[in-house]
């Protein structure tokens, strides 16, 4: 058994290997000064022969590229809060809306119930490709176009998140709501007093995915907003050149904190997400 568990442990640190070394690389790469990093990188953005290279400690470390992108670039802060303000709303649209229909999912019975869930599995699967034209078009009619509302109102209904809250709702004992009902609480107390502290876990977990899902989005943001006033973070970083590469591993460390805080937060209750999506009828 200590033998078998040895070798889990080698073979998980091997593979952590694979996740360390990249973001470590990404965090002590943003320290290195302009000229050092074109001097290392040279082969690889002006197409010379040699080989890159990519220390793991920079040889002359700085905060330079932090202070230019932090205090010197207005850009970057005029699309950061961009997705601040397009994906908190999202997500908190996705609970508002997905919430109450998770449960009535998971708790009543009413008629072509299956059928409208099978409709919401199916809309789940399908890429945004399939759905982009006619999204477009009713965007377009409602006049939300080249609005925030483009990114947020889609997204707020979302059919994930009410998949993955109607796991956790069918989860609760029925004696539960049985014995709330008997004590007098009707069905909206119900789903205030025992429904939202009992599946927090699954309304947690579909927080954490939709946050991930929307903070890197590209192609959703990319189609509905043609200001590129209004655009995301997420489009900062493919329009950075290899002139300012420093300030580019800036920006991908700025963009990763904010989901490397929310992973670290809600990482248990993402992993009984996934593990909730995974269960059968």
């Amino acid at each position: 058994m200590k033998l078998r568990r040895y070798g889990m442990l080698c073979v998980l640190s091997f593979l952590s290997f694979f996740v360390i070394v990249p973001l470590w690389l990404l965090i002590s790469g943003s320290f290195m000064g302009g000229q050092e990093a074109a001097q290392n990188f040279a082969p690889v953005l002006e197409n010379i022969e040699g080989s890159a290279l990519w220390p793991l400690i920079p040889r002359y470390p700085t905060i330079q590229p932090y202070v230019e992108l932090l205090l010197d670039t207005p850009q970057f802060f005029g699309m950061f809060w961009n997705s601040v303000a397009q994906v908190f709303p999202l997500v908190l649209g996705q609970v508002l809306i997905g919430a109450p229909a998770a449960w009535a999912f998971a708790r009543y019975d009413f008629r072509f119930k299956k059928a409208l869930f099978l409709l919401y599995i199916v809309l789940m699967l399908m890429p945004f490709q399939v759905t982009m034209v006619s999204s477009y078009l009713v965007l377009d009619g409602l006049k939300l176009m080249d609005t925030i509302w483009a990114i947020i109102l889609p997204g707020a209904a979302s059919t994930f998140p009410v998949f993955i809250m109607t796991r956790f709702f069918q989860a609760i004992p029925a004696s539960l709501t049985e014995a709330a009902a008997i004590d007098g609480a009707g069905p909206f107390k119900v789903f205030l007093r025992v429904g939202l502290p009992l599946g927090a876990p699954g309304i947690l977990s579909a927080v954490v995915l939709g946050f991930f899902e929307y903070w890197n989005a590209l192609e959703v943001p990319l189609t509905f907003l043609k200001d590129k006033s209004l655009w995301p973070l997420s489009l900062y970083l493919p329009s950075i050149s290899s002139e300012n590469l420093g300030v580019s591993l800036i920006a991908s460390v700025v963009m990763l904190t904010p989901a490397l805080l929310i992973f670290l937060f809600g990482q248990k209750y993402l992993e009984q997400g996934i593990s909730a999506a995974g269960m059968k009828d």
